[in-house]
């Protein structure tokens, strides 16, 4: 199992097409979610990563977060972001990525990341090590906290403000704990904490595309990666899980423990 030649191809090919619209695009809304967007780049992206993978893996499945889910019933999925982070794509931000990972079962066995604007491609098969540009990377070794930046991707629910307060109260107490926060809500800030530069990434509200390609890069860089509690993300049956939410604590594994010490004291139930 190596599949480094052909994610990198597809990504930077992708990248291609999305750094031509850079800036440029209009987005419409997904269904009645403010926090979610669409643009036609995503679509591009999603149509040449469903060609590619049914012309060469015809057998596996995929599920793509534009074009929904194949399901050959096979051991191997392919789970696939075309945009992460559209919402600064669209708006000229440079903090956005493209993301692919692959499950063997229930467990990330490979993923790829590319960040089109800073030209930097991040891969990892498990056993294999993290590597940014082919060179290896790894988690922080920090093992203060307060020296740290941590990232909180947080969105607001308008639909139940209570929610949002609650979530922030925690941000608070997380922030008071750290150096600073950083935020770009995109693959981006996950891909800081895999190469050492953030110590951690939070967040309550994710998909299954959003987890497979960073938890594997994570893992592998010498971090922890688990749902928000600290218990192991559960990828079991892939193909029924299309819609469920998703929670995520990742850090290296000494600043893992001193988060989930924080999260506790609020008696989240994931």
């Amino acid at each position: 199992m190596q599949y480094k030649e052909f994610i990198s191809t597809i990504l930077k090919q992708a990248g291609e097409i999305a750094q031509k619209s850079f800036g440029e695009v209009s987005t419409k809304i997904k269904g009645f979610d403010n926090n979610q967007v669409l643009t036609e780049t995503d679509l591009k992206i999603s149509k040449l990563f469903m060609s590619k993978i049914r012309q060469i893996y015809p057998k596996d499945n995929v599920i793509d977060e534009e074009s929904g889910g194949i399901d050959n019933n096979a051991s191997f999925t392919w789970v696939i972001d075309p945009i992460d982070g559209t919402s600064n794509f669209a708006n000229g931000l440079p903090t956005y990525g493209i993301m692919i990972g692959v499950l063997k079962d229930s467990i990330p066995v490979a993923g790829g990341i590319i960040l089109p604007f800073f030209n930097e491609f991040y891969y990892a098969e498990k056993g294999r090590g993290a590597f940014c540009n082919g060179k290896i990377i790894r988690v922080t070794n920090e093992s203060n906290l307060l020296k740290t930046l941590g990232v909180y991707a947080i969105d607001g629910y308008q639909d139940n403000p209570k929610k949002t307060l609650e979530e922030c109260q925690l941000l608070a107490e997380i922030v008071l704990n750290i150096r600073n926060l950083r935020i770009s809500n995109s693959c981006f800030d996950i891909m800081m904490v895999a190469n050492g530069k953030y110590s951690t990434w939070l967040n309550r509200t994710s998909k299954i595309w959003d987890n497979v390609a960073p938890q594997i890069i994570v893992e592998e860089a010498g971090g922890k990666y688990t749902n928000f509690v600290g218990n192991p993300i559960d990828y079991s049956n892939p193909m029924q899980k299309i819609d469920q939410n998703f929670t995520v604590c990742a850090s290296s594994p000494t600043l893992h423990k001193k988060i989930q010490s924080i999260i506790s004291k609020f008696n989240y139930i994931d």
